[in-house]
């Protein structure tokens, strides 16, 4: 097993690698960069997404309002480069160039950015005037706090559920729960958090959960039984959103397991000599039918962490991760973009292993040492 780790652990590195090298070459090729954002203002056309950010930006246009237009041929070839920079001062767009490191060729600006993420150092956001690894953990509180709760009772939920459903095949509990989770699978997360607003959010019926934030004002002020008690009730809406659109199909894939195990020859045989049905399911069935759902752990994990709370985040005014790389995005925040793509795959590619792993301690029998890929 030690000889497979090392060889995930070293596989990581030309994985990150072409993961950023991909990902890089899409951005640069992408419209719409920083400089034709600042370049929008300057020319009073700004589009609405820079309205949202302060800082340097504002400030730098701002000062470089009054700069002249000039029509000669380094202006000409600047606006072959940068869209809508045509009558801007060729300085100024230096300047600019010089401000955001595009001063530099492609590779140099890749190469020293692998080479500061090596360090985790992720530099500063281009609209925020904040580190990126600031930003980040100002974010982690409402990531981790939907991510771990969503992730808890969505396996605290549907295994048990899912075992229950395979017990009970064809039973009526069978039937009706399968309606549940028809209904569930078929909602999407957000669209059922907009009916809890409207039902006990303060829509059309009751007005008992908050709408927004993770905490109340005088959150600090508070007892720390009430902090507790405030945490939870600024929580309950968005998490049993999630849960709800998440629970489905693991419940299914777990029942489908056991299903298939139940009906094998060796359930068949300790039954036959007279095991007890709980030992031949939790001391048999379980480890063997648990391998399935646990090669979809690492995709769970990603997925409800950082990619499944965005629209969430969204609807009930969380500013999470999703959030943060979401305006990236569209702000074009590279720095921003990029740290969070590298943390992410970072992080994915651990969790696989550490899936791997979980393999092992569940069926000894699993040998990854054997195999040569």
């Amino acid at each position: 097993m030690t000889t497979y780790l090392l060889r995930r652990l070293l596989f990581i590195v030309p994985t990150l690698l072409g993961v950023m090298v991909l990902n890089f070459v899409i951005v640069q090729a992408a419209p719409g960069g920083p400089i034709e954002r600042v370049i929008a203002q300057i020319k009073g056309t700004q589009i609405s997404h820079t309205a949202r950010f302060s800082g340097s930006t504002s400030e730098f246009a701002a000062r470089n309002q009054q700069q002249t237009f000039s029509t000669g041929s380094q202006s000409s070839s600047l606006s072959d480069k940068y869209q809508g920079s045509r009558g801007i001062d060729p300085e100024l767009i230096r300047d600019l160039e010089k401000q955001y490191g595009f001063d530099q060729p492609p590779l140099t600006r890749f190469t020293t950015m692998l080479t500061n993420y090596a360090t985790f150092d992720f530099g500063d956001s281009f609209y925020r005037d904040r580190s990126v690894v600031q930003l980040i953990i100002d974010k982690l509180p409402v990531s981790i706090s939907l991510g771990l709760w969503t992730f808890l009772l969505v396996y605290l939920i549907s295994i048990p559920l899912g075992i229950r459903k395979a017990v009970h095949d064809g039973s009526p509990f069978d039937i009706a729960s399968s309606a549940v989770i028809i209904i569930g699978y078929a909602i999407p997360g957000f669209l059922f958090a907009i009916l809890l607003i409207i039902l006990f959010a303060g829509g059309s019926f009751f007005d008992i959960f908050p709408l927004r934030g993770l905490t109340s004002d005088n959150w600090q002020s508070l007892p720390w039984y009430s902090k507790i008690t405030d945490y939870l009730w600024h929580i309950t809406l968005p998490v049993i959103s999630m849960v709800i659109s998440g629970f489905a199909s693991l419940t299914l894939l777990t029942k489908n397991s056991f299903l298939d195990e139940i009906h094998k020859t060796y359930v068949i045989t300790a039954r036959a000599k007279g095991l007890s049905e709980p030992r031949i399911l939790y001391g048999h069935v379980f480890r063997n039918a648990m391998l399935i759902v646990i090669a979809g752990f690492p995709g769970a994990f990603i997925t409800i962490f950082f990619t499944g709370s965005l629209l969430i985040e969204v609807i009930f005014s969380l500013d999470g991760l999703g959030l943060l790389s979401f305006e990236a995005a569209l702000g074009r925040d590279y720095p921003v973009l990029f740290a969070t793509l590298y943390i992410y795959t970072l992080l994915g590619l651990l969790i696989k292993i550490l899936g791997d792993v979980m393999y092992v301690i569940i069926d000894p029998r699993i040998d990854f040492e054997s195999r040569t890929t």
